[in-house]
């Protein structure tokens, strides 16, 4: 390996050792350089102390990997199924402690619902009345805002929206708003006089920031929660809105500052509905999303027949909550649906559900964390329309509404493609966020069960041109053979690395991607820093590494590979096992 991969991977600790052994130590340290590439383990047992003899530390250490990839489950998981108790034993215990009237929640792993949880009752003020289930419908106030972003995409994919960040007077030219805090920036400006230097600093007039598609979709536009002199109940129409605007002012320079606007959304969703859909808002989301996705029960209007299928909303108080309609604002808070619904919406983001919406890469653009907010801000992140908290390693990327009696929480750990829903008929339990706690069980569940799954490989289409001996430049030694089922399996040998190490320690497999290269797979959980006396290797960075083999030879052998993630080139195939002399 070349000098700087080989600091990558190795720490040298200074030790006194007779000057006997420092040829043989130095030799074993070239070759475990190239070592991390190839070993997996639990834990390495101790060997015997001696003074003469490299000593493989067996104290605890963390395992890897840290974020285990998802694999495909065997229902049941034992302890996936007690984390779910502990889910359901923790929302029924809320929804007694907090007298929430009604709760519907559901767990999605991949394409699959792991978990129902339907709590109290459709309408809490009538003894009589039926426990919701999973076709209950709630009002979804602000987790209403996801559908206007999937419209930006969608339009975008089809070029009807040039650029995610196109100034927003592209689409609407009467579009107007005061941005003072955007006209100035700092500048300096350094001069000589007499000999000496001046710093002279003060601020320049340019070209304000825009207020773009994607930054009104993310929090970003600096426009007000609201138009002025106007409530959620609001009747107007987009022109008087882009009239009310002219005299208005925005309350951070776009694209600086993290701040909540309904009026940004709903301000977005009419504009591309008048640029693209005829206006029609509403008959854009349902033809091209609700009915393509199969939401049969998500909509806008609460017409009798949605209100005999609604779980009752209430107030704090207890009193019945009004279903207000919210007139130039429905873009931003009005649509209902289910935690049925809701979970196909969510295998979509999951990249799972079998009717395509977006595009792969479009899903991905759209889970993007986009900025960092400040402290005051609710949320560590903001998206495309996401409200993004770290935990546990991870981005949960959620969307929570509150409306007049009603609260709802979409939510995504796309790492480990899984989401948690949570509609309920009144306000959100306070004290400890139940969507966090909830998470708390997943998470570690669900690592548990990836890192406890049989991983399913793929063996090449012929294992003959790979199998054989391999040096990189006669310093470590590694072996190819067909392994169960056909997979690929390398092991090192070589001098001192057999006596060091056991076999299933540098013993690794190789899954077959596509033509001739490989990723390197550590079957089961391994330490992330493997310490080998005074040798310390990252094997965290070779898990998952690629292994590019070369073009075949006349013989139909490839004559050795390169591992580029690990700047290792030049691993070349030898004719026999070669035969060491200690």
């Amino acid at each position: 390996m070349q000098e700087s991969s080989s600091r990558g991977l190795l720490k040298f600790i200074v030790m006194e050792v007779k000057w006997i052994h420092v040829l043989a130590i130095f030799f074993f340290l070239l070759s475990v350089a190239m070592t991390g590439c190839f070993l997996w383990q639990y834990s390495l047992p101790k060997l015997d102390p001696n003074p003469s003899v490299m000593e493989v530390r067996s104290e605890a250490v963390q395992m890897c990997p840290r974020y285990p990839e998802p694999v495909p489950l065997d229902h049941p998981v034992p302890i996936l199924k007690d984390a779910l108790e502990k889910v359901d034993m923790m929302l029924r215990q809320k929804i007694h402690s907090s007298g929430l009237p009604a709760m519907s929640a559901i767990v999605i792993y991949n394409d699959t619902v792991l978990w129902t949880g339907n709590f109290g009752k459709k309408n809490g003020s009538d003894p009589s009345s039926v426990v919701p289930n999973e076709y209950t419908i709630y009002r979804i106030a602000s987790v209403s805002k996801i559908f206007p972003t999937i419209m930006l995409y969608k339009m975008w994919e089809e070029g009807k929206v040039t650029s995610l960040d196109d100034p927003l007077e592209r689409y609407v030219q009467n579009f107007a708003i005061k941005n003072p805090l955007g006209r100035f920036k700092e500048s300096e400006q350094r001069y000589t006089a007499d000999g000496l230097i001046f710093l002279e600093k003060g601020s320049t007039p340019h070209k304000p920031s825009p207020v773009t598609l994607r930054r009104m979709a993310s929090q970003l536009s600096g426009l007000p929660r609201k138009l002025r002199s106007t409530t959620l109940l609001w009747k107007g129409n987009t022109q008087d809105a882009l009239a009310l605007l002219k005299d208005d002012v925005l309350v951070a320079d776009p694209g600086t500052r993290c701040h909540y606007s309904n009026l940004a959304f709903s301000l977005l969703a009419h504009v591309l509905a008048d640029h693209a859909a005829e206006g029609q808002y509403q008959r854009w989301i349902s033809e091209n999303i609700l009915d393509r996705l199969g939401m049969e029960d998500t909509g806008f209007d609460i017409t009798p027949p949605i209100r005999s299928q609604m779980a009752v909303g209430f107030y704090g108080s207890q009193q019945p909550a009004p279903l207000y309609d919210l007139g130039w604002y429905r873009p931003s808070g009005q649509m209902y649906s289910t935690a049925a619904d809701l979970a196909k919406l969510a295998m979509v983001f999951l990249g799972t559900y079998h009717r395509r919406l977006l595009e792969p890469d479009t899903v991905k653009t759209m889970l993007t964390p986009l900025f960092k907010c400040s402290t005051e801000y609710f949320a560590n992140k903001t998206g495309t329309p996401w409200e993004i908290n770290e935990q546990l390693g991870y981005d949960v990327i959620r969307k929570d509404g509150d409306l007049d009696g009603y609260s709802a929480t979409f939510s995504l750990i796309p790492k480990l493609r899984l989401s948690f829903i949570v509609l309920m008929a009144g306000p959100r339990p306070q004290g400890e966020d139940i969507v966090t706690r909830t998470y708390e069980y997943l998470i570690t569940a669900m690592e548990t069960a990836f890192r406890e799954a049989e991983k399913t490989l793929s063996p090449p289409p012929s294992p003959v041109p790979y199998v054989g001996y391999y040096t990189y430049s006669n310093l470590t030694f590694y072996e190819i053979k067909v392994g169960p089922g056909g997979v690929l399996v390398m092991q090192q040998f070589g001098p001192h690395v057999e006596e060091l190490i056991p076999e299933k320690y540098r013993t690794i497999k190789l899954h077959h991607l596509e033509d001739r290269v490989f990723q390197v797979v550590f079957d089961k959980e391994f330490p992330c820093v493997l310490h080998l006396g005074s040798a310390s290797i990252s094997l965290e960075t070779q898990n998952g590494q690629l292994f590019n083999f070369y073009p075949f030879d006349r013989k139909g052998l490839s004559p050795g590979f390169d591992a580029p993630g690990l700047n290792t080139y030049n691993v070349l195939r030898v004719l026999r096992k070669p035969v060491f002399y200690s």
